[in-house]
């Protein structure tokens, strides 16, 4: 089959290309009123994950629980269906957008800086968004537009606003669909196979689907923040993190690519074997698009990273921490809490291209990031910030809890409902606040 044909059958199953993992309601968990919570969540978490492991659903996972200085880490499975070498705590996972929270920080601490700024024009570093031409309506032929009544900003492209992104119609129907399809820049599991100069080369080819500002439309915003920074800074994505957010918080497994003495760390990424159509798993590698091995020609902000839970957990902890971490400060706090507030009106939620990214309206978005608004579930607690991945990871933080938690798989998400694995990890997690 087709990459395309099978890229959209992933997106055609939902929001599962990379949405929250919290759609779902899942049981109201009873709090554990022991001081050692996270414990015995965290063996809560290990005996479900054993038996999806035993009943085949997962291959395998690692997952991490942080809270008032105490940690709590747990395995389940191997690195291949049925079998092999066994899960570790610095196995290496294939993230997909919950790098997008880490491209937003970094953006962010550019602003600070006065090297970018969020509600000015970017048109100066990127002039493919220039004098941008507006569909007329997102169905609407590719020369049926009208002129942007607004330019793009940095805030747009956080908040996934600015006009170009992921279309929630399937069957594909709308022509913009397939322009951005063909092009090689329609959200996937495989990442854009480009440089970033081609890449915006390509965006900045077709109109825009919706006026800026005007209404969510998901991924693409991100990746467009990451040749953002490249741009004003003259390095790479990859680069830019490690100097400014990988080194300093400590993260040395952490970027675009594995280099080959790490390699034996990464397991393979599964999803569903769409040829057999029976609900089977298979391995997508390099001919599905799928491949860490060597440094991509885009350093995807959107979707690309690789990292291991305690690497991930710094991040968390410095944004948790309002910016500061060992002694160090990323970001202000005022900054941190722009970022995790919702920045969505209650229109641009109830769209139908946003709606499957809004935990059933219990959250909204954030600059990069998912954040909680309504406690529709137990781990919906207002303020509650991060995102999942459509490899199989799901990364939040919750302030008022003072709770971080981490899952990693590489079973790729299949339904805009949260796969059970999620639903489980979230509900035991919160059997921790007591």
């Amino acid at each position: 089959m087709p990459d395309y044909m099978t890229r959209r059958r992933l997106l055609q199953s939902g929001a599962a290309l990379l949405t929250l993992g919290v759609t779902g309601q899942g049981k109201i968990p009873t709090a554990h009123a022991n001081e050692a919570g996270i414990t015995a969540a965290n063996e809560a978490i290990g005996k479900t994950m054993r038996a999806h492991v035993a009943d085949g659903y997962l291959p395998g996972a690692v997952w991490l629980l942080h809270r008032k200085g105490r940690t709590e880490t747990g395995t389940a499975g191997t690195f291949e269906l049925g079998g092999g070498k066994p899960m570790a705590r610095d196995t290496i996972f294939r993230v997909a957008s919950i790098t997008k929270p880490v491209t937003a920080a970094l953006a962010m601490m550019l602003v600070e800086e006065g090297r970018l700024a969020l509600d000015a024009p970017v048109d100066d570093l990127l002039p493919e968004l220039s004098d941008r031409r507006v569909l007329t309506s997102i169905d609407a032929p590719l020369d049926d537009t009208v002129p942007a009544d607004r330019p793009v900003t940095l805030r747009h492209l956080l908040t996934m606003t600015f006009g170009l992104g992921a279309i929630m119609v399937f069957p594909e129907q709308y022509p913009i669909q397939a322009a951005m399809r063909e092009a090689g820049i329609a959200p996937g599991w495989a990442l854009p196979k480009m440089s970033s100069d081609e890449y915006m080369a390509k965006l900045g080819s077709m109109p825009l689907a919706a006026q800026p500002g005007e209404m969510f439309l998901y991924n693409n915003g991100l990746d467009v923040a990451g040749i953002l920074i490249e741009r004003a800074t003259g390095k790479r994505l990859g680069d830019v993190m490690r100097e400014r957010l990988f080194d300093p918080l400590g993260m040395k497994d952490t970027g675009f690519d594995v280099p080959p003495e790490k390699r034996d760390r990464l397991p393979p990424q599964y999803g569903p074997d769409f040829a057999a159509n029976d609900g089977t798993l298979k391995v997508f590698g390099p001919d599905e698009g799928v491949d860490f091995t060597s440094q991509p020609p885009l350093d995807s902000g959107a979707g690309g990273l690789v990292t291991t839970v305690d690497d991930y957990l710094a991040f968390c902890r410095m944004m948790l921490n309002g910016g500061e971490f060992g002694g160090t400060r990323f970001l202000k706090a005022e900054t941190v809490a722009e970022m995790t507030r919702d920045q969505l009106t209650p229109q641009q939620k109830a769209g139908p291209h946003a709606e499957p990214f809004m935990a059933q309206g219990g959250a909204g978005w954030g600059l990069g990031m998912s954040v909680a608004v309504e406690r529709i579930a137990p781990w919906l607690v207002p303020g509650r910030f991060g995102w999942d991945g459509g490899y199989g990871t799901s990364a939040y933080t919750d302030p008022e809890n003072g709770l971080i938690g981490i899952f990693f798989s590489q079973r790729m998400m299949t339904s805009p409902q949260p796969p059970e694995t999620f639903l489980d990890f979230w509900t035991h997690a919160y059997e921790a606040i007591g």
